[in-house]
This record gives structure tokens, C-alpha cells and sequence, in this order.
């Protein structure tokens, strides 16, 4: 069967909450397109997925993290949507507080950057305020309403 699903992709994300309560997001452009999200990102094969949230953090804001705890996996059929091949997708989420969280550079307003393969920025936004379809990927909006919910 040529379009059977047969891979997963498998993504690891932090929930970063700053002084003041509100969430921290992403702004991405990738693959063409902008997209906000949780800061995370993809497991490299023969990682743990700490290790890759660890990764992640460093690579993209420069912070190491503690304070981990696991929030939600995936636990619903989801294939990916903007890859050439579609792969189902799991998604985990941890609670996390990196060690120096003002330090993380931020930005004022949504997609503060050039559209440019891999520009990101990242900002603060109140949880009761933003409107989950703020959010590009269903899983995520999913996150953002149990957060909201008290999970």
C-alpha cells in the first residue's frame, strides 16, 4: 500500500511559564511557513527525551533546564502534516523551568523576525487570553486548553 503510514516522528516540548503566569511560545518559519508552538523540538534517534528537551532548550534559547516534569503524550492518532511523507506523530510535553528564564531574548509581538528558514522568536503570552487557534498544531491547542483547564 503506497500512502500506508509507517514511520513515527516524535516530538518533545516544554511548558515555561514566567514570574508573572503566562506562557512562553515560539514563532517559527519553517518548511515555508510561520508557525507558533511550544520551544522543542524533534528526537534524534538513540536519545531520551529529557535529553532532547535539554537539547532543544540550549540549541534554541541558550537555557539549560530543571524542574521537569511530564505533562501530556499524545494519546490520539495524529499524522504529521507538513512533511513530504506523512508519519504519525507523538508529541510530549513537560513542565520545565530553565535556570535563567530573564535571559531568554524576548519579542513584543508575534513573528518579530524575516521570513527566513529557521527564524524564531519567542514571547510571553497570558494562558486565559491567547485563542488556542493561535497555535498551528492541534496537539498544541489541545495542551493549551488543559493548562487552562488545570490539568
Amino acid at each position: 500500500m503506497k500512502n500506508e503510514i509507517n514511520r513515527f516522528n516524535i516530538r518533545v516540548y516544554g511548558i515555561v511559564f514566567d514570574h508573572k503566569g503566562r506562557l512562553l511560545l515560539t514563532d517559527e518559519f519553517r518548511l515555508g511557513i510561520r508557525m507558533t508552538k511550544f520551544p522543542g523540538g524533534g528526537l534524534k534517534f538513540g536519545e531520551g527525551t529529557i535529553d532532547c528537551l535539554r537539547r532543544e532548550f540550549m540549541e534554541e534559547l541558550n537555557q539549560e533546564i530543571n524542574a521537569i516534569e511530564h505533562f501530556y503524550t499524545t494519546d490520539f492518532f495524529q499524522p504529521t502534516s507538513l512533511l513530504a511523507e506523512t508519519q504519525q506523530l507523538i508529541s510530549i510535553y513537560y513542565k520545565v523551568q530553565p535556570i535563567a528564564t530573564e535571559l531568554i531574548p524576548l519579542s513584543e509581538k508575534p513573528f518579530d523576525f524575516e521570513d527566513i528558514d529557521g527564524a524564531q522568536s519567542f514571547r510571553f503570552v497570558d494562558l486565559q487570553v491567547i485563542n488556542p487557534e493561535q497555535l498551528t498544531f492541534p496537539i498544541d491547542r489541545k495542551v493549551l486548553l488543559m493548562l487552562r483547564s488545570g490539568k
